[in-house]
Protein backbone atom coordinates (compact mmCIF):
# COMPACT_ATOMS: atom_id res chain seq x y z
CA UNK A 1 0.00 0.00 0.00
CA UNK A 2 2.93 2.64 0.51
CA UNK A 3 4.29 1.63 -2.09
CA UNK A 4 0.98 2.33 -4.14
CA UNK A 5 0.87 5.80 -2.19
CA UNK A 6 4.50 6.66 -3.46
CA UNK A 7 3.87 5.05 -7.47
CA UNK A 8 0.40 7.66 -7.45
CA UNK A 9 1.84 10.54 -5.18
CA UNK A 10 3.82 12.55 -8.84
CA UNK A 11 0.45 11.75 -11.00
CA UNK A 12 -1.67 13.44 -8.23
CA UNK A 13 0.09 16.09 -7.71
CA UNK A 14 0.13 17.36 -11.18
CA UNK A 15 -1.26 20.85 -11.49
CA UNK A 16 -4.18 20.40 -14.62
CA UNK A 17 -3.98 23.92 -14.88
CA UNK A 18 -0.53 24.65 -15.39
CA UNK A 19 0.81 20.66 -16.13
CA UNK A 20 4.58 20.04 -16.02
CA UNK A 21 6.73 17.06 -16.06
CA UNK A 22 9.54 18.53 -13.55
CA UNK A 23 7.46 16.50 -10.67
CA UNK A 24 5.72 13.38 -12.34
CA UNK A 25 7.19 10.86 -14.51
CA UNK A 26 8.95 11.50 -17.71
CA UNK A 27 6.71 9.04 -19.59
CA UNK A 28 3.37 11.33 -18.63
CA UNK A 29 5.42 14.49 -20.36
CA UNK A 30 3.66 13.63 -23.97
CA UNK A 31 0.56 13.65 -22.36
CA UNK A 32 0.80 16.80 -20.49
CA UNK A 33 2.34 18.53 -23.06
CA UNK A 34 -1.47 17.81 -24.82
CA UNK A 35 -3.19 19.04 -21.45
CA UNK A 36 -1.18 22.47 -22.01
CA UNK A 37 -2.05 22.61 -24.91
CA UNK A 38 -5.54 21.83 -24.44
CA UNK A 39 -5.74 24.85 -21.86
CA UNK A 40 -4.44 27.41 -23.94
CA UNK A 41 -6.95 26.59 -26.30
CA UNK A 42 -9.61 26.61 -23.90
CA UNK A 43 -8.33 29.57 -22.19
CA UNK A 44 -8.61 31.73 -25.66
CA UNK A 45 -11.46 29.86 -26.14
CA UNK A 46 -13.03 31.83 -22.79
CA UNK A 47 -11.50 35.15 -23.71
CA UNK A 48 -13.75 35.52 -26.51
CA UNK A 49 -16.30 34.14 -25.50
CA UNK A 50 -15.92 36.55 -22.05
CA UNK A 51 -15.27 39.55 -24.91
CA UNK A 52 -18.16 38.09 -27.34
CA UNK A 53 -20.72 38.56 -24.10
CA UNK A 54 -19.40 42.27 -23.30
CA UNK A 55 -19.91 43.43 -26.72
CA UNK A 56 -23.07 41.86 -26.90
CA UNK A 57 -24.32 43.69 -23.57
CA UNK A 58 -22.72 46.47 -24.43
CA UNK A 59 -24.83 46.83 -27.89
CA UNK A 60 -28.40 45.63 -26.60
CA UNK A 61 -27.44 48.25 -23.78
CA UNK A 62 -27.36 51.07 -25.94
CA UNK A 63 -30.16 50.29 -28.07
CA UNK A 64 -33.21 52.74 -28.26
CA UNK A 65 -35.55 49.61 -28.33
CA UNK A 66 -35.97 47.04 -25.80
CA UNK A 67 -35.67 43.42 -25.40
CA UNK A 68 -36.87 40.93 -22.77
CA UNK A 69 -35.75 37.67 -22.20
CA UNK A 70 -38.30 35.36 -19.97
CA UNK A 71 -38.16 32.10 -18.89
CA UNK A 72 -40.90 29.38 -19.51
CA UNK A 73 -42.35 30.23 -16.07
CA UNK A 74 -42.44 33.80 -17.66
CA UNK A 75 -39.81 34.76 -15.29
CA UNK A 76 -37.12 37.64 -16.32
CA UNK A 77 -33.78 36.51 -17.26
CA UNK A 78 -32.51 39.23 -18.63
CA UNK A 79 -33.70 43.04 -20.19
CA UNK A 80 -31.89 46.07 -21.32
CA UNK A 81 -32.42 49.41 -20.08
CA UNK A 82 -34.64 50.39 -22.63
CA UNK A 83 -37.36 48.22 -22.21
CA UNK A 84 -37.47 49.23 -18.51
CA UNK A 85 -37.74 52.93 -19.64
CA UNK A 86 -40.37 52.90 -22.41
CA UNK A 87 -42.61 50.58 -20.31
CA UNK A 88 -42.27 53.04 -17.35
CA UNK A 89 -40.69 50.19 -15.15
CA UNK A 90 -37.52 51.60 -13.38
CA UNK A 91 -37.85 49.71 -10.40
CA UNK A 92 -37.95 46.28 -12.51
CA UNK A 93 -35.32 43.46 -11.78
CA UNK A 94 -34.20 40.61 -13.37
CA UNK A 95 -36.11 37.40 -11.73
CA UNK A 96 -39.15 38.91 -11.10
CA UNK A 97 -42.43 37.76 -13.54
CA UNK A 98 -42.52 39.67 -16.94
CA UNK A 99 -45.90 40.87 -16.06
CA UNK A 100 -44.53 43.24 -13.49
CA UNK A 101 -43.00 45.20 -16.78
CA UNK A 102 -46.40 45.54 -18.06
CA UNK A 103 -50.09 44.20 -17.13
CA UNK A 104 -52.16 45.45 -19.65
CA UNK A 105 -54.52 42.80 -21.13
CA UNK A 106 -53.14 43.29 -24.70
CA UNK A 107 -49.54 43.11 -23.13
CA UNK A 108 -50.23 39.44 -21.24
CA UNK A 109 -52.28 37.84 -24.09
CA UNK A 110 -48.95 39.37 -26.75
CA UNK A 111 -46.41 37.23 -23.93
CA UNK A 112 -49.32 34.34 -23.53
CA UNK A 113 -49.36 33.69 -27.43
CA UNK A 114 -45.50 33.65 -28.05
CA UNK A 115 -45.91 31.11 -25.09
CA UNK A 116 -48.24 28.75 -26.50
CA UNK A 117 -45.65 28.86 -29.75
CA UNK A 118 -46.97 31.44 -32.34
CA UNK A 119 -45.26 35.25 -33.44
CA UNK A 120 -47.62 37.35 -31.17
CA UNK A 121 -47.40 41.44 -31.80
CA UNK A 122 -49.53 44.69 -30.05
CA UNK A 123 -49.90 47.98 -29.55
CA UNK A 124 -50.05 49.54 -25.79
CA UNK A 125 -50.26 53.13 -24.24
CA UNK A 126 -47.81 54.11 -21.69
CA UNK A 127 -48.93 57.68 -21.01
CA UNK A 128 -49.05 59.75 -23.38
CA UNK A 129 -47.26 57.75 -26.16
CA UNK A 130 -47.57 53.68 -27.94
CA UNK A 131 -45.86 50.79 -27.78
CA UNK A 132 -45.40 48.07 -30.09
CA UNK A 133 -44.40 45.40 -28.46
CA UNK A 134 -43.35 41.84 -30.90
CA UNK A 135 -43.13 38.60 -28.86
CA UNK A 136 -41.95 35.22 -30.44
CA UNK A 137 -41.11 32.09 -29.04
CA UNK A 138 -37.89 31.19 -27.67
CA UNK A 139 -37.15 27.16 -28.81
CA UNK A 140 -34.75 24.54 -28.03
CA UNK A 141 -35.22 21.32 -29.61
CA UNK A 142 -38.14 22.56 -31.11
CA UNK A 143 -39.73 23.16 -27.44
CA UNK A 144 -40.73 25.90 -26.24
CA UNK A 145 -38.56 27.54 -23.27
CA UNK A 146 -39.29 30.97 -22.80
CA UNK A 147 -40.51 34.35 -24.47
CA UNK A 148 -38.33 36.94 -26.31
CA UNK A 149 -40.24 40.51 -26.03
CA UNK A 150 -39.19 43.65 -28.81
CA UNK A 151 -40.49 46.78 -27.16
CA UNK A 152 -40.55 50.00 -30.13
CA UNK A 153 -41.58 53.41 -29.39
CA UNK A 154 -44.03 54.09 -32.15
CA UNK A 155 -45.98 57.24 -30.55
CA UNK A 156 -44.23 59.52 -33.22
CA UNK A 157 -44.71 57.01 -36.26
CA UNK A 158 -48.55 56.94 -35.13
CA UNK A 159 -48.50 60.61 -35.37
CA UNK A 160 -47.17 60.76 -38.74
CA UNK A 161 -49.47 58.61 -40.06
CA UNK A 162 -52.44 60.35 -38.56
CA UNK A 163 -50.97 63.52 -40.45
CA UNK A 164 -50.50 61.82 -43.75
CA UNK A 165 -54.15 60.58 -43.07
CA UNK A 166 -55.62 64.15 -42.72
CA UNK A 167 -53.43 65.38 -45.20
CA UNK A 168 -54.65 62.89 -48.08
CA UNK A 169 -58.73 63.69 -46.46
CA UNK A 170 -58.17 67.15 -46.55
CA UNK A 171 -56.41 67.41 -50.08
CA UNK A 172 -59.27 65.20 -51.86
CA UNK A 173 -61.39 67.59 -50.32
CA UNK A 174 -60.07 70.94 -51.64
CA UNK A 175 -59.41 69.35 -54.32
CA UNK A 176 -62.99 68.47 -54.94
CA UNK A 177 -64.71 71.83 -53.70
CA UNK A 178 -63.46 73.36 -57.09
CA UNK A 179 -64.05 70.39 -59.31
CA UNK A 180 -67.31 70.08 -58.55
CA UNK A 181 -68.48 73.68 -59.18
CA UNK A 182 -66.36 73.68 -62.56
CA UNK A 183 -68.05 70.44 -63.62
CA UNK A 184 -71.37 71.96 -62.73
CA UNK A 185 -70.72 75.38 -64.60
CA UNK A 186 -69.67 74.08 -67.49
CA UNK A 187 -71.99 70.97 -67.62
CA UNK A 188 -74.27 74.55 -67.39
CA UNK A 189 -72.81 75.77 -70.17
CA UNK A 190 -72.25 72.57 -72.15
CA UNK A 191 -76.54 71.76 -71.58
CA UNK A 192 -77.29 75.46 -73.14
CA UNK A 193 -78.96 76.44 -69.78
CA UNK A 194 -76.75 80.08 -69.54
CA UNK A 195 -78.15 82.69 -71.06
CA UNK A 196 -75.47 84.80 -73.71
CA UNK A 197 -74.98 87.56 -71.50
CA UNK A 198 -73.99 85.18 -68.44
CA UNK A 199 -71.37 83.32 -70.08
CA UNK A 200 -69.01 85.88 -68.97
CA UNK A 201 -70.23 85.56 -65.60
CA UNK A 202 -69.81 81.67 -65.30
CA UNK A 203 -66.35 81.49 -67.54
CA UNK A 204 -65.18 84.17 -64.40
CA UNK A 205 -66.30 81.73 -61.84
CA UNK A 206 -64.57 78.37 -64.03
CA UNK A 207 -61.09 80.41 -64.16
CA UNK A 208 -61.43 82.05 -60.33
CA UNK A 209 -61.93 78.16 -59.11
CA UNK A 210 -58.99 77.11 -61.63
CA UNK A 211 -56.86 79.94 -60.24
CA UNK A 212 -57.52 77.66 -56.36
CA UNK A 213 -56.98 74.72 -57.62
CA UNK A 214 -53.78 75.19 -59.37
CA UNK A 215 -52.48 77.58 -55.89
CA UNK A 216 -53.39 74.38 -54.20
CA UNK A 217 -51.59 72.11 -56.37
CA UNK A 218 -48.77 74.46 -56.30
CA UNK A 219 -48.80 74.67 -52.45
CA UNK A 220 -48.84 71.13 -52.11
CA UNK A 221 -46.08 70.56 -54.20
CA UNK A 222 -44.03 73.24 -52.48
CA UNK A 223 -44.87 71.12 -48.76
CA UNK A 224 -43.93 68.14 -50.35
CA UNK A 225 -40.57 69.15 -51.94
CA UNK A 226 -39.73 70.71 -48.23
CA UNK A 227 -40.94 67.35 -46.50
CA UNK A 228 -38.13 65.91 -48.92
CA UNK A 229 -35.68 68.61 -48.11
CA UNK A 230 -35.15 68.90 -51.85
CA UNK A 231 -33.22 72.40 -52.61
CA UNK A 232 -32.29 73.07 -49.04
CA UNK A 233 -28.50 72.23 -49.75
CA UNK A 234 -28.62 75.05 -52.61
CA UNK A 235 -27.60 77.61 -50.59
CA UNK A 236 -26.00 80.98 -51.46
CA UNK A 237 -25.33 84.60 -49.29
CA UNK A 238 -28.41 86.90 -49.49
CA UNK A 239 -29.18 90.40 -48.02
CA UNK A 240 -32.53 89.61 -46.23
CA UNK A 241 -33.33 93.65 -46.95
CA UNK A 242 -33.10 93.62 -50.26
CA UNK A 243 -35.12 90.48 -50.86
CA UNK A 244 -38.11 91.99 -48.49
CA UNK A 245 -37.47 95.01 -50.91
CA UNK A 246 -38.36 92.83 -53.59
CA UNK A 247 -41.21 90.91 -52.22
CA UNK A 248 -42.50 93.74 -51.00
CA UNK A 249 -42.92 95.28 -54.65
CA UNK A 250 -44.41 91.96 -55.99
CA UNK A 251 -47.01 92.83 -53.54
CA UNK A 252 -47.95 96.36 -53.98
CA UNK A 253 -50.96 95.63 -56.64
CA UNK A 254 -52.06 93.20 -54.24
CA UNK A 255 -51.70 96.17 -51.36
CA UNK A 256 -53.42 98.70 -53.77
CA UNK A 257 -56.48 96.69 -53.78
CA UNK A 258 -56.95 97.05 -50.61
CA UNK A 259 -55.87 100.01 -49.68
CA UNK A 260 -52.89 98.60 -47.42
CA UNK A 261 -49.82 100.70 -46.85
CA UNK A 262 -46.46 98.69 -47.28
CA UNK A 263 -43.32 100.08 -45.49
CA UNK A 264 -40.20 98.68 -45.48
CA UNK A 265 -37.25 99.79 -41.71
CA UNK A 266 -33.96 98.14 -40.85
CA UNK A 267 -30.39 97.34 -42.08
CA UNK A 268 -29.17 95.22 -44.76
CA UNK A 269 -28.08 91.73 -42.99
CA UNK A 270 -26.42 88.69 -45.00
CA UNK A 271 -27.40 85.11 -44.62
CA UNK A 272 -26.17 81.89 -46.31
CA UNK A 273 -29.84 80.16 -46.99
CA UNK A 274 -32.02 79.01 -50.27
CA UNK A 275 -33.52 81.87 -51.85
CA UNK A 276 -36.15 80.84 -52.92
CA UNK A 277 -36.94 79.36 -49.54
CA UNK A 278 -36.32 82.67 -48.25
CA UNK A 279 -38.56 85.05 -50.74
CA UNK A 280 -41.40 82.28 -50.49
CA UNK A 281 -41.03 82.04 -46.67
CA UNK A 282 -41.38 85.82 -46.79
CA UNK A 283 -44.22 86.32 -49.48
CA UNK A 284 -46.07 84.30 -47.57
CA UNK A 285 -45.98 86.19 -44.21
CA UNK A 286 -46.62 89.24 -46.19
CA UNK A 287 -49.16 88.35 -48.50
CA UNK A 288 -51.06 86.75 -45.48
CA UNK A 289 -50.54 90.46 -43.68
CA UNK A 290 -52.29 91.82 -46.60
CA UNK A 291 -55.13 89.56 -47.21
CA UNK A 292 -56.32 89.16 -43.51
CA UNK A 293 -55.69 93.02 -43.06
CA UNK A 294 -57.85 95.52 -42.33
CA UNK A 295 -59.49 98.50 -45.36
CA UNK A 296 -56.60 100.99 -45.12
CA UNK A 297 -54.41 99.13 -42.86
CA UNK A 298 -50.71 99.20 -43.01
CA UNK A 299 -48.07 96.33 -43.49
CA UNK A 300 -44.63 97.29 -41.58
CA UNK A 301 -41.41 94.72 -42.26
CA UNK A 302 -38.45 95.30 -40.31
CA UNK A 303 -35.18 93.46 -40.88
CA UNK A 304 -32.46 93.82 -38.26
CA UNK A 305 -29.65 91.66 -36.55
CA UNK A 306 -29.62 90.74 -32.78
CA UNK A 307 -26.71 88.76 -31.99
CA UNK A 308 -25.78 86.03 -34.59
CA UNK A 309 -29.36 86.31 -35.83
CA UNK A 310 -30.89 88.48 -38.89
CA UNK A 311 -34.23 89.13 -37.19
CA UNK A 312 -37.34 89.63 -39.69
CA UNK A 313 -40.57 90.87 -38.15
CA UNK A 314 -43.64 91.24 -39.93
CA UNK A 315 -46.57 93.42 -38.30
CA UNK A 316 -49.79 93.87 -40.20
CA UNK A 317 -53.13 95.71 -38.39
CA UNK A 318 -55.26 92.84 -39.13
CA UNK A 319 -58.26 90.63 -37.65
CA UNK A 320 -56.00 89.24 -35.34
CA UNK A 321 -55.62 85.30 -34.25
CA UNK A 322 -57.39 84.21 -31.09
CA UNK A 323 -54.81 83.10 -28.30
CA UNK A 324 -56.17 79.93 -28.45
CA UNK A 325 -55.69 79.38 -31.92
CA UNK A 326 -52.15 80.56 -32.13
CA UNK A 327 -50.74 77.69 -31.44
CA UNK A 328 -52.51 75.52 -34.47
CA UNK A 329 -51.79 78.21 -37.23
CA UNK A 330 -49.44 76.64 -38.42
CA UNK A 331 -50.67 72.98 -38.83
CA UNK A 332 -51.69 72.06 -42.45
CA UNK A 333 -54.94 74.00 -43.76
CA UNK A 334 -55.67 74.96 -40.27
CA UNK A 335 -57.62 78.39 -41.76
CA UNK A 336 -58.97 79.33 -37.79
CA UNK A 337 -61.86 81.23 -37.49
CA UNK A 338 -64.08 79.77 -40.49
CA UNK A 339 -66.88 82.65 -40.50
CA UNK A 340 -63.79 85.03 -41.17
CA UNK A 341 -61.61 82.94 -43.07
CA UNK A 342 -63.69 81.19 -45.31
CA UNK A 343 -64.24 84.63 -47.45
CA UNK A 344 -60.69 85.31 -47.52
CA UNK A 345 -59.09 83.22 -50.89
CA UNK A 346 -56.49 80.66 -49.46
CA UNK A 347 -55.69 77.07 -49.85
CA UNK A 348 -54.53 76.79 -46.10
CA UNK A 349 -50.95 75.58 -46.54
CA UNK A 350 -49.02 78.81 -46.55
CA UNK A 351 -48.07 79.06 -43.02
CA UNK A 352 -46.81 75.73 -42.68
CA UNK A 353 -44.86 76.11 -45.85
CA UNK A 354 -43.63 79.31 -43.91
CA UNK A 355 -42.70 77.13 -40.78
CA UNK A 356 -40.99 74.26 -42.76
CA UNK A 357 -39.28 76.79 -44.93
CA UNK A 358 -37.67 78.47 -41.55
CA UNK A 359 -36.87 75.23 -40.44
CA UNK A 360 -35.23 73.94 -43.48
CA UNK A 361 -33.48 77.10 -43.35
CA UNK A 362 -31.89 76.55 -39.49
CA UNK A 363 -34.38 79.23 -38.03
CA UNK A 364 -37.43 79.68 -36.00
CA UNK A 365 -41.01 81.50 -35.95
CA UNK A 366 -43.38 82.92 -33.54
CA UNK A 367 -46.15 84.59 -33.26
CA UNK A 368 -48.11 87.55 -31.68
CA UNK A 369 -51.57 88.72 -32.02
CA UNK A 370 -54.31 90.48 -30.54
CA UNK A 371 -57.93 89.87 -32.32
CA UNK A 372 -58.79 93.19 -34.14
CA UNK A 373 -55.19 94.58 -33.06
CA UNK A 374 -53.10 92.89 -35.84
CA UNK A 375 -50.58 90.43 -35.96
CA UNK A 376 -46.55 90.09 -35.88
CA UNK A 377 -44.49 87.36 -37.53
CA UNK A 378 -41.05 87.34 -36.27
CA UNK A 379 -38.57 85.31 -37.82
CA UNK A 380 -34.84 84.62 -37.05
CA UNK A 381 -32.39 83.11 -39.15
CA UNK A 382 -28.43 82.40 -38.62
CA UNK A 383 -26.65 85.45 -39.80
CA UNK A 384 -23.36 85.62 -41.47
CA UNK A 385 -20.62 86.87 -38.55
Amino acid sequence: MIISRKIVRPINDIDLDDPHTDSSYRELEPLLNKLRTQNAKVGHQLDELKQSKEQLELIIGSMSEGIIIADQKLNVVSYNPASALLLGSSAFTVGQNIYGMNNSDDFRKCVLDALGGRRSECIIRIGSGERNIIASPAKSMERVCGVVAFVMDVTEKHKLETMRREFTANVSHELKTPLTAIYGISDMLASGMVRAEDVAGFGGNIRSEAERLISLVSDTIALSKLDEGTGADETEVLDVYAIAQDVLKRLEHTASEKDVTLSLEGESVDVNVNKTMLTEMLYNICDNGIKYNKQGGSLEVTVGKERRNAVITVKDTGIGIPYEQQGRIFERFYRGDKSRSDKIKGTGLGLSIVKHSVMQMGGNIRVESIPDKGTAFIVELPAMS
